[in-house]
């Protein structure tokens, strides 16, 4: 879905800063005259090196020179489906750390860098978007990190509300489910063994049964929820309130 989200946002006016493992060369050569593309070659599971070159890139930028500034955290990791009492060899738990640090502490510090950087920019509009799921809200067995991971985004935007709420120029923010998504992680979580993943069957059904929405359909209704004049009034939203 981030690709799905960088396409849309790719406009003219717009300066798009895109972070990710790889750069994609096709996004490049889509983007319109008049429209800024970045691409950073970033591993966010070293949290604090990528969001220092946020700050670095943001602390450039001059002053009020933007008329709203965004940060979406978007990445998410799915560590091997299993119960975590069988997670248990050096490469297992360095995975669910691995899950933790870009689900969780990858957003907390990039947004760290990007409210702090940017909390002299009165006249812009500021917003957070983090992109959670119903995993968050939900429990779900053999996924312990991921679910974990999502629900301490939830319950830090709520805090991060209350900080911004209590400035005169706070940012708006939130933490919204975007619905199921045909993304490789749904390609994972059907095709794990039903012994060691209670719900493949359910997730099986949603391939089959059609209820799955495209990264585009999906990036186009987080970006709607974005641009709502009521952003942020709920901390933790879902697309399906809507």
């Amino acid at each position: 879905m981030g690709l799905g989200l960088a396409r849309q946002l790719l406009q003219p006016g717009h300066t798009l800063v895109c972070m990710a493992r790889h750069s994609v060369p096709e996004l490049a050569a889509s983007a319109p005259e008049g429209a800024v593309l970045e691409q950073w070659a970033v591993d966010l599971s070293q949290p604090v090196q990528a969001a220092q070159r946020l700050q670095a890139w943001l602390a450039g930028q001059p002053a009020n020179h933007y008329a709203s500034a965004t940060l979406i955290n978007n990445a998410g990791v799915i560590p091997r489906i299993a119960p975590l009492s069988a997670c248990n060899s050096a490469e297992d738990m360095a995975d669910q750390a691995n899950a933790l640090r870009v689900g969780l502490e990858a957003p907390m510090l990039l947004t760290a860098a990007f409210l702090g950087t940017t909390e002299a920019w009165a006249s812009v509009d500021r917003r957070v978007l983090n992109i959670s799921s119903g995993l968050g809200r939900r429990a779900m067995a053999s996924q312990a990190a991921y679910c974990a991971a999502k629900a301490g985004l939830d319950h830090f935007t709520r805090c991060l509300a209350l900080d911004e709420a209590a400035k005169p120029h706070g940012a708006r923010v939130c933490s919204l489910a975007p619905g199921v998504i045909d993304t490789d992680m749904q390609v994972q979580l059907r095709g794990a063994h039903p012994a060691d993943f209670p719900d493949q069957q359910s997730f099986a059904a949603l391939k089959t049964g059609d209820k799955l929405t495209s990264s585009q359909a999906a990036a186009a209704r987080v970006l709607a929820w974005l641009e709502r004049s009521d952003f942020g009034n709920n901390p933790v939203a879902d697309v399906r309130d809507a």
